[in-house]
């Protein structure tokens, strides 16, 4: 007898996953100079020569404690780094003792939600939307709240947002900068925010959380990104170094509970706890005695920024429309019809792979990923020319 759940997750198609797939075994039939892959966020900047650095000398020293077992929370030194990084960062006081290592944001945020939910609950989300935020949602037994952002903008929708928090509400998810959008939240709208929980907490009487999925921090180009535990104290960080430090693979991560929470040491112990039942305990030492040295390696965004520029004047000189982002390395740009799935599927016709925005809890639009060569979005222009000029009759 096999859980009917899970086999449905195992069996569920990934719109990204899938069109990823299907542009490796695109690229083995036709040559991958043929194909004009938009569709994941593989890091296209290498890894930062002390993360290289750092691994060879670690790999020099004695294997047996190199690669032991850390604590559940993970290494002492590695938390410390983090906490000292974040204090430092963003003049505040944090501790180690409010940080837990994870395998990825993925990790860090399944636990977060498991660990401020009860069965029955909501945790609202601001659609578009990470797809597997559903997934953790619901494996918690909570029902998902989707809250669509305000529109040219894609900001958060603060009416709507209170409109959709009640009694049953336990969490609100933010992505900032945003995976699909590209959006980064302003100071203003992150007040608001703020500002409308505590109102919603003191109506209802029960805390609500704000878990802030950060894999993007790093990459903006000119915005700020504001440090949300700062603005609203109740707040969650789950931040992954997949993309700061071009790490994907390599699964490390963490949560930080902000230290100014009122509950800050019970949602600690709580994340602890979660990380336990999901099996999630000692996240990869190796990369967690890097990420402790690398901690404060800046990112090179200068490549992200440049195809940004070249994709988006490309586009434009085509007469696509789009949103202008601000952060991560993602274009939303508007399909040529209604069905954003029809679209993306036409688009294959001309070797252009974009996901197709319904598996981000919206319609009518495509993500296109620009973390890429350089010359792959210079060769793909004249594909986009042909897929615009096949809908014009």
């Amino acid at each position: 007898m096999i859980n009917e759940k899970m086999y449905g997750l195992g069996d569920e198609p990934s719109a990204i996953r899938e069109l990823f797939a299907y542009g490796l075994a695109r690229k083995a039939e036709i040559g991958a100079e043929n194909v004009f892959d938009f569709s994941i966020g593989n890091p296209s900047v290498p890894a930062p020569a002390l993360v290289g650095d750092t691994m060879r000398e670690l790999l020099e020293t004695d294997p047996v404690p190199l690669h032991a077992y850390s604590p559940a929370a993970g290494l002492p030194e590695a938390r410390e780094a983090v906490a000292a990084s974040i204090a430092e960062r963003y003049g505040v006081r944090a501790t180690a003792a409010h940080v837990y290592l994870t395998a990825g944001a993925a990790a860090a945020l399944a636990a977060s939600i498991a660990a401020v939910t009860e069965p029955g609950d909501e945790v609202v989300v601001i659609a578009p939307y990470f797809p597997e935020y559903r997934t953790w949602i619901e494996a918690a037994g909570c029902t998902i709240v989707e809250v669509p952002a305000a529109v040219p903008a894609f900001q958060p929708d603060i009416e709507a947002l209170a409109a959709a928090i009640g009694p049953r509400t336990s969490a609100v998810i933010i992505n900032t900068p945003n995976n699909p959008v590209g959006a980064v939240y302003t100071r203003e709208s992150l007040e608001a925010l703020g500002a409308m929980l505590r109102a919603k907490e003191a109506e209802l009487g029960r805390p609500l959380y704000l878990i802030s999925d950060e894999p993007y921090r790093e990459i903006a180009y000119g915005a700020e990104v504001p440090w949300v535990p700062s603005i609203y104290d109740r707040t969650i960080v789950c931040y992954s170094y997949s993309k700061a430090l071009s790490l994907p693979g390599e699964r490390i991560g963490w949560v930080y509970v902000s230290d100014s929470a009122e509950d800050g040491d019970a949602v600690t112990v709580a994340v602890a706890g979660a990380g336990r039942a999901l099996g999630y305990v000692c996240a990869p030492v190796l990369l967690q005695r890097v990420a402790a040295r690398c901690v404060n390696e800046p990112s090179d965004v200068a490549a992200y920024a440049e195809n940004r520029a070249l994709l988006t004047e490309g586009l434009s000189a085509l007469g696509y429309e789009y949103v202008e982002p601000d952060g991560a390395f993602y274009l939303w740009v508007r399909a040529l019809e209604e069905d954003a799935q029809a679209f993306s599927d036409r688009a294959k016709e001309f070797e252009l792979l974009i996901v197709p925005s319904d598996s981000f809890g919206v319609g009518g639009w495509v993500r296109l990923s620009y973390c890429i060569a350089r010359d792959t979005i210079e060769r793909a222009m004249p594909a986009f020319a042909a897929l615009k000029a096949s809908y014009a009759g």
